[in-house]
């Protein structure tokens, strides 16, 4: 797709009926991200999601898609003490889970990570720019790379991992323009979040794109329905007709 010059469309999904929809959509590429710990979970960061979290969320995603790429990410510490428990972890994910992917976060100090679960067979996407399961390392949700110093280390961390095996790149909240070079110095296609349209593909969080999430308002997010009013007033509708004695009627009974 990337050689076509036909951008790739990729959202994430946590269970089987919100996979089955975006699946039937047509949309290529379903990430089962940690995300599913702010989203589903309720927690701050995605730093609490454990590899039990991901392979239920994966397993329920996988059984809702027909057609779709599904990626998984590994959860933090399942993969940076040892490469070999990273290949243990991504192999879990696959077997258990049934993903088609995983997906690992960090440049050059994970490169030889990467490799050796690339060469186990298991295709890996990597992650730079702002990784979320650094967050008390950055101490900050704010644009990555910004300075020379760090986007110069960006682009090579890119370099790092096509060479050890990914078959994309995430570029998460840097620059338009480092996204671009990214994009351009790099062979494997590069998704974008807050990176700016030169990417080669983008991706948003379901919940956040389908205006389920109203307290989560970055400048990258496109807000493609208001579902949080939508179901508000459904549940709302419900309970008045409860209430009246208008649910349900003589055509909804036995």
């Amino acid at each position: 797709m990337k050689g076509k010059g036909e951008k790739i469309s990729m959202l994430t999904a946590y269970d089987f009926t919100m996979a089955g929809i975006i699946d039937s959509a047509g949309v290529d590429v379903i990430l089962v991200g940690d995300s599913a710990s702010n989203v589903m979970a309720g927690f701050e960061t995605t730093v609490p999601m454990t590899m039990e979290h991901m392979i239920y969320h994966t397993s329920c995603v996988v059984r809702g898609v027909n057609r779709a790429l599904v990626i998984a990410d590994l959860p933090f510490m399942s993969y940076q003490v040892t490469a070999k428990e990273a290949l243990i972890s991504a192999g879990r994910m696959m077997k258990e889970a049934g993903a088609h992917a995983v997906k690992l976060e960090g440049g050059k100090v994970i490169a030889p990570t990467v490799k050796k679960i690339v060469e186990a067979g298991i295709p890996v996407m990597g992650h730079l720019g702002l990784t979320p399961q650094s967050i008390y390392k950055f101490g900050t949700y704010k644009v990555r790379a910004k300075e020379e110093e760090e986007a110069k280390q960006l682009l090579k961390d890119a370099k790092k991992l096509e060479e050890a095996g990914v078959f994309s790149i995430v570029l998460e909240k840097i620059p338009a323009d480092l996204a671009r070079q990214v994009s351009e110095s790099v062979s494997v296609p590069t998704i974008g979040i807050g990176a700016g349209h030169h990417c080669d593909g983008q991706v948003l969080v379901l919940h956040d794109m389908l205006g389920l999430n109203k307290d989560f308002s970055p400048r990258f997010l496109r807000r493609y329905a208001d579902l949080h009013q939508s179901m508000t007033d459904a549940v709302q509708n419900y309970i008045s007709d409860v209430k009246e004695g208008s649910f349900p009627n003589e055509n909804e009974q036995y």
